[in-house]
């Protein structure tokens, strides 16, 4: 999201400030001013030289002096600083430059992280911002590591700039969040319509209230019904996955009638074993 330009100074008074918001029930809940959550005044605002030109405030050839301190072996970058005056409200993040004649509005969604840290021995808001040219590559955004320094650069202070950044941030989550993460169903059963379950049965549906039939399930190649839920079902109401139970079926054709079927001692005698009498099964009594 690209951020507003802007030319002439804002003032506390575009603003309804929170307490009085707090306050009050207002009128209406769409229109009116903007909700001033934290102001600050000759707040300095840094940014490194090689992020100019991205920020109206901060143009190319606008003056840059060294860092206050490098944590680190190589040489520490330039940056560019401009004493600003500061306006966390409910529609922007908003920070003038009277010195360049020139501010910036930033969308909170293009404020991709804010946090405190130390610049100089003194307490300071850091955010990286991002702002799109209408692409979807890393390429297609810039990316500015902005500093704010309250002129009263205390704990307390860079924690309250903080805190109002925070709750103005949470008024304007990022629309594009959450877009990546769409659920597959490609691996599921979905049914259309109310369908009411066969109790004693997992995954069974009773057929509609108008005489329709449930859905077929997967695999089964066509209606469920009372005369074939066998073939999909076992007696516990477990569904037959995987062929498991047509590979039985077919392997039982192949060894012929009652393959697979446990004879009980009575119909084995009666029968015979082989085709001949059981040696076991009672023999007519003979002189």
């Amino acid at each position: 999201m690209p951020p507003t330009t802007i030319r002439s100074p804002p003032s506390v008074a575009d603003y309804t400030p929170l307490e009085e918001f707090q306050s009050q029930t207002p009128a209406s809940f769409t229109g009116g001013k903007p909700v001033l959550y934290h102001h600050l005044t000759g707040a300095k605002a840094t940014i490194p030289k090689s992020q100019a030109g991205v920020l109206a405030m901060f143009p190319v050839d606008a003056p840059s002096r060294p860092p206050h301190e490098s944590n680190g072996e190589e040489a520490p970058e330039e940056i560019i600083e401009r004493e600003v005056d500061v306006f966390v409200h409910s529609e922007s993040f908003t920070i003038f430059s009277k010195e360049a004649e020139a501010g910036v509005s930033i969308p909170y969604p293009s404020i991709s992280i804010h946090a405190v840290k130390n610049e100089g021995g003194l307490a300071a808001i850091w955010m990286q911002l991002e702002f799109s040219d209408g692409g979807d590559s890393d390429e297609d955004y810039n990316c500015i590591d902005l500093s704010i320094i309250p002129r009263d650069a205390t704990p307390e202070a860079t924690k309250a700039l903080y805190e109002a950044m925070s709750a103005c941030s949470d008024l304007h989550p990022d629309p594009n969040e959450g877009e990546d993460e769409e659920e597959d169903y490609s691996d599921r059963i979905v049914f259309e319509g109310s369908h009411e379950a066969l109790e004693g049965f997992e995954g069974v549906l009773r057929g509609q209230s108008d005489g329709g039939l449930p859905p077929p399930m997967p695999g089964s190649g066509g209606w469920i019904t009372a005369d074939n839920v066998n073939e999909y079902f076992d007696a516990d109401g477990n569904w037959i996955k995987d062929g498991d139970h047509q590979a039985d079926l077919e392997e039982d054709e192949e060894l012929g009638d009652g393959a697979g079927r446990t004879r009980g001692h009575d119909e084995v005698a009666k029968d015979g074993v082989n085709g001949e009498q059981h040696e076991g099964a009672k023999r007519a009594k003979t002189d």
